[in-house]
């Protein structure tokens, strides 16, 4: 961990005090009416940061958390809040992590140095993609196409807006819930919406 992650790291708690002081309309998105996608999630794929291929048919049956990440932001530390997550409820969720460099060049290394930064700093043991574009654009990632696209999910048109962004999609592969980077992954919103 270099000097200016192991910086933000410590800044990481104050960050949070916003998600659990003043929760903005914004940072909670629900799908309320449980609207179904036009196309379904379990029908996509996403390449690994290892180079193979990941096809969502095989998450069937389970919660799936969606997150883009990054190794360089001050929600960095969310990798920790996610672990424990996934340890927590391993056998009903499944994480993915979308590394990416969308958001102020916080996301510079290559996939091999982003695993080894994730496992040794943080424990991470659930799925990491290769890194990815997440942002709205021709070049943006089929799986992030469908979170952030009403047309492909059915009512969501929010796309990340900063790394740690979060996507809950339910066992029928319904996408139920956005939540934004302050809300931390160990927040009761989130805990809920995993039990419901």
């Amino acid at each position: 961990m270099t000097g200016r992650q192991a910086f933000l790291k410590l800044l990481y708690p104050l960050l949070l005090l916003k998600g659990k002081l003043f929760v903005a309309k914004r940072d909670v998105l629900h799908n309320s009416k449980l609207t179904k996608p036009a196309n379904s999630f379990f029908d996509l794929q996403a390449i690994a940061n290892n180079g193979a291929i990941i096809n969502f048919d095989s998450f069937k049956n389970s919660k799936v958390l969606i997150v883009n990440t990054a190794s360089n932001c001050g929600f960095t530390a969310q990798y920790d809040a996610l672990e424990k997550l996934y340890q927590q409820y391993k056998t009903k969720l499944v994480i993915i992590a979308f590394p990416s460099n969308d958001f102020k060049n916080q996301e510079t290394d290559d996939d091999a140095t982003i695993e080894s930064f994730c496992r040794v700093n943080y424990g991470v043991s659930f799925p990491l993609m290769k890194k990815s574009v997440v942002v709205k654009s021709d070049a943006q990632t089929d799986v992030y196409k469908w979170l952030t696209h009403a047309s492909k999910n059915g009512w969501n048109d929010q796309p990340p807006v900063w790394n740690f962004s979060k996507y809950l999609i339910n066992e029928e592969g319904v996408l139920t819930h956005y939540f934004a980077p302050v809300i931390s992954p160990l927040a009761k919103q989130v805990i809920d919406a995993i039990e419901d």
